[in-house]
């Protein structure tokens, strides 16, 4: 029983919470500094160097540095921290908060000189005196010549509060860790698609059931031809095909349905559809040169003795070219060309988008632990503030105290003073 009281003493003590908090945030800053969930070919290009005879790339994959946020070991930083501030919590700031509640009094004259702020009256109201602290939101209580009046109490509060959200906060980023995933998907527009290429996935992690359909796929330009932003039609549908929702999303846009979110990230021209001698419809693979990535499209069309098509932007002009490289005219989508022996329409380019898809149960508890934190602060600039007053005759003993803004406070009760003067 002693040892579990002094594991309890020990895990509500400042200290070893503040040194957590350290070592928490101090993984934090080397995750964010590490790239993660990286494959091990990336560490051993980018991560060479030489630390007691061991490449560094060996030491972030043998400690988990390369996945810090879902390693058992900074789950298990979080649980001790939680744990923590829960004893802090029970320990500390509930008994703090009890003891203020209470209401006690000073009944002898030399008490009120321990106070930070004291003084002496003569010859003033008891009655006005309290008025002007009910005025100013004080709560009064009286017994018989004694008289005790505090406001504020909410400050007290936000400690609590605090603890509280950053519970939350815990307990969302290790749900998060445990049952999260992240998917990244190529799609065709127009098609069907379940999720299915996750990137990084944990123990508990569950594949939900629905399946997305992209509507539709686009780009704008600026007037000197960069791209200014890409979209995408997505539609969330149930195992029946019913449509759940649909919205389209962009950089900076996503898509959020029930804890998924839908990214838009990226995209690419997986294709082009002609139509051959007026009959014949192919759908033919595009390539990109090595290191031309998104900046030139090379496709070829069957049964035409070599014809190249080019094209270096996705609004349609195409650049076609014979077997010896030799230019021959610009063609647009649905334009056709037509020679002795064949022609062909370019009917359209085949889109693929490039999708991001996370699922964070936890991310409700983070947000509302830190909405929760943001009031907490608000709160805590309350003072909490105490007022005794011994009457002995004509003699008013009046003194105070309060936890913060000492000047105003002092300021407040001479003012009063002066006032009933």
């Amino acid at each position: 029983m002693k040892i579990r009281v002094n594991i309890i003493k020990y895990l509500a003590n400042l200290k070893f919470a503040i040194v957590l908090l350290i070592g928490i945030a101090s993984l934090s800053i080397l995750g964010t500094v590490i790239e993660q969930d990286q494959t091990i070919e990336f560490y051993k290009i980018n991560y060479q160097q030489t630390l007691f005879n061991i490449k560094a790339w060996q030491i972030i994959i043998q400690f988990g540095l390369n996945n810090i946020f879902k390693t058992s070991w900074f789950i298990g930083l979080l649980i001790i921290f939680g744990s923590s501030l829960m004893c802090c919590t029970f320990i500390q700031q509930l008994p703090i908060l009890k003891n203020a509640k209470k209401i006690f009094f000073y009944r002898k004259s030399n008490q009120f000189y321990k106070l930070p702020l004291n003084s002496k009256i003569q010859n003033i109201s008891t009655g006005n005196l309290l008025n002007k602290l009910i005025i100013k939101n004080y709560l009064t209580y009286q017994q018989k010549n004694i008289f005790y009046a505090y406001k504020g109490l909410s400050g007290r509060i936000a400690p609590i509060i605090v603890h509280f959200s950053l519970l939350l906060i815990l307990l969302g980023a290790v749900i998060g860790s445990l049952m999260g995933f992240n998917s990244q998907e190529l799609i065709p527009k127009t098609e069907n698609f379940r999720i299915q290429k996750l990137v990084s996935s944990n123990i508990f992690t569950y594949l939900p059931t629905i399946s997305t359909r992209v509507n539709d796929f686009w780009i704008t330009y600026k007037q000197n031809n960069i791209i200014d932003q890409f979209y995408t039609d997505l539609s969330i549908l149930d195992s029946s095909g019913n449509e759940l929702k649909r919205k389209t999303i962009s950089v900076n846009k996503p898509l959020q349905y029930k804890n998924i979110t839908y990214y838009q990230t990226d995209w690419d021209i997986m294709g082009t559809r002609i139509r051959l001698n007026n009959s014949e419809i192919y759908q033919i693979p595009t390539v990109t040169p090595e290191k031309m990535n998104k900046t030139i499209w090379i496709t070829w069309l069957p049964k035409t003795k070599g014809i190249n098509v080019i094209y270096d932007n996705s609004r349609g002009v195409n650049a076609i070219y014979n077997s010896f490289g030799k230019f021959i005219t610009y063609l647009d989508i649905g334009e056709s060309y037509k020679t002795s022996t064949y022609n062909f329409q370019i009917i359209d380019l085949i889109y693929i988008t490039g999708l991001q898809i996370k699922v964070d149960p936890g991310i409700l508890l983070i947000y509302t632990g830190f909405g929760l934190l943001m009031i907490s602060i608000l709160i805590s600039y309350i003072s909490f503030s105490q007022i005794w007053i011994l009457r002995q005759q004509k003699t008013i003993f009046i003194g105070g105290r309060t936890n913060r803004a000492q000047i105003n406070f002092e300021i407040e009760i001479l003012n009063i003073i002066l006032e009933l003067k």
